[in-house]
């Protein structure tokens, strides 16, 4: 990345006031040249004025030095060759003090003052001159010439320098000004790249909690009856065999559906393949927090558009069963068709419940109940405290399992909670807009 536009302020590596050491040669170099200039220009003017010769040389020196400090204090010089201009000495001064003071950053009626007074000082000093000249020689050109060559030498000597100092300083303006826009673009571009890397950040992190819910979900409670079954397998092989053979089949039954539930979720994430990180690699920073965020609701649309729904809760209420708990399932209010999510977000809820309810309080009768309302869904599982004789399948809990239904029911703008009852036994509860 290049520098701002403060850092391309050249760094002073020059004396004084001057930002470089070349342009203080420069400096130097012409203050002497005018020095030398004016110190010879005094001589005629010491003998006009009737003073000596080494004043009107100190005088000429001292007048024409004044050409070092134009970057500092063009004003000082443009007035210091407007005041030597009746001596006729200080022409460098004059074209050098107003080309910069042309191209610095002084406000446009101090330039335009300065210059004019510049303009009537040497239209003056010229036409006496001319006319002085011109009596002393006994020379008659007409009456036109003396104001024509008066204007024409002051216009020669004023006009240029100006014109070019003002083109000038117009240009370094707007290289300035073009040189911080480019800057300026340059850090907004960063900006966006970093926000679209935060955002690609956050599209991971998102579509890796998904994937986690998504993975307990379908996990835990699988596992979770196949361990109850196996324990209660393991408790009746010998004195009912037909109940263990009952029991071994439910275990491979839910084994077979977790491992074709497992396959499908696979396959989504699959689905990109090589060709789609080959893709990915190829698409410019700016826009991979876009394509992050597609990608992850293209994997949620395409991970539930076959994921469960509100018809297999019977099911689900049926293996809990089967696995020896008492369930009491209720539904309220006029069964109908909701947005795949929402069906899919509310059998999530009761089937971790359930599965809660067989790790934590194993044998103890549960409530589930079912609302359908005009505007939202809700539901609520609760379970009474286990009986003391109850024996727990040992099932270990990771505790994500409330946290991924109040993210899935949070994510669709509900309402998630939770917490122990007076009983002793525990409730989750939550609604679900419809719409």
């Amino acid at each position: 990345m290049t520098t701002t536009g403060e850092d391309h302020v050249p760094a002073r590596g020059g004396p004084w006031w001057w930002d470089r050491r070349r342009g203080a040669v420069l400096d130097v170099s012409l203050g002497a040249v005018s020095a030398l200039e004016c110190a010879a220009e005094g001589v005629p003017f010491a003998r006009d004025a009737g003073i000596p010769l080494a004043v009107g040389v100190v005088f000429g020196l001292l007048a024409g030095s004044v050409l070092v400090v134009r970057r500092k204090w063009p004003i000082a010089v443009v007035l210091v060759a407007i005041a030597v201009t009746p001596a006729e000495m200080g022409f460098l001064m004059g074209v050098v003090g107003l080309y910069t003071l042309a191209a610095s950053e002084l406000p446009r009626r101090i330039i335009g003052s300065l210059a004019g007074m510049s303009l009537l000082g040497t239209l003056i000093v010229t036409f006496v001159r001319l006319r002085q000249d011109m009596a002393r020689d006994g020379v008659d050109l007409g009456d036109w010439f003396l104001p024509f060559a008066s204007i024409a030498t002051s216009l020669g000597l004023t006009a240029p320098p100006l014109l070019l100092g003002l083109y000038v300083g117009q240009r370094r303006r707007l290289m300035e000004s073009l040189r911080e826009r480019a800057d300026s673009l340059e850090r907004e571009l960063q900006l966006l790249a970093e926000r679209a890397e935060e955002r690609a950040e956050w599209a991971r992190g998102e579509e890796r909690t998904r994937i986690a819910r998504e993975m307990h979900d379908v996990v835990a409670h699988r596992v979770s009856l196949m361990v109850v079954h196996a324990a209660a397998l393991q408790a009746v092989a010998r004195k009912d065999p037909e109940k263990a053979v009952k029991n071994a089949a439910l275990v491979g039954d839910m084994g077979r559906q977790a491992l074709t539930e497992l396959r499908e979720m696979l396959g989504v994430l699959r689905s990109g393949g090589d060709g789609a990180r080959a893709e990915r690699a190829s698409v410019p920073l700016a826009a991979v927090g876009v394509a992050a965020a597609a990608a992850a609701s293209r994997a949620v649309d395409e991970g539930e558009s076959d994921g469960p729904c509100l018809s297999e809760l019977d099911e689900l209420v049926g293996q809990s069963e089967a696995a020896g708990m008492v369930v009491d399932l209720s539904v309220e209010g006029e069964e109908r068709v909701y947005a795949a999510e929402v069906e899919a977000t509310a059998f999530r809820v009761v089937q971790e419940a359930l599965t809660n309810v067989h790790k934590h309080a194993a044998g103890a009768k549960t409530y589930v109940r079912l609302a359908h309302r005009v505007s939202e869904i809700a539901m609520q599982v609760e379970n009474e405290p286990p009986p003391e004789a109850a024996t727990s399948a040992r099932l270990p809990s990771g505790g994500n399992g409330l946290v991924g239904m109040k993210e899935r029911v949070a994510a669709l703008g509900g309402v998630f909670v939770s917490g122990p009852t007076d009983a002793g036994g525990f409730r989750v509860s939550a609604v679900i807009p419809a719409s």
